[in-house]
């Protein structure tokens, strides 16, 4: 088993930028891959973006990738995922989650078996 717990949230301007980070402990971090999801009011989950487990390969969402920076440190057990040129439509709970195999990387959230809490990032105008 895995047990995630994210940091890194809270009130950003828009235009800025964020930078969560998601700290695994129990089983071997880099036999997972790492997807990052985001959950905004009123809406479904949405997958933000991915990292192979040992951190070569990663993808994110056609709507967000060219703001988006995922990476992993499979010393420290963690994943980060940094985010610029925010917006309102950023505002959501994020959650890191883990699956394996660790060289399969996909958005479908139902293919995750551990998930963190989340974080509130809220993005203001």
């Amino acid at each position: 088993q895995v047990q995630l717990v994210e940091s890194g949230g809270g009130l950003v301007q828009a235009g800025g930028s964020l930078a969560l980070s998601c700290t695994a402990s129990g089983d071997t971090f880099s036999g997972y891959a790492m997807g990052w999801f985001r959950q905004a009011p009123g809406k479904e989950r949405e997958w933000v973006g991915s990292i192979g487990g040992r951190g070569y390969v990663t993808t994110a969402a056609d709507s967000v990738k060219d703001r988006v920076t995922i990476s992993r440190d499979n010393v420290k057990n963690t994943v980060d995922l940094h985010m610029n040129n925010l917006t309102v439509e950023d505002t959501a709970i994020y959650y890191c989650a883990a699956s394996r195999p660790s060289s399969i990387l996909t958005k479908a959230s139902d293919a995750y078996q551990y998930w963190g809490q989340g974080t509130q990032v809220t993005v203001s105008s």
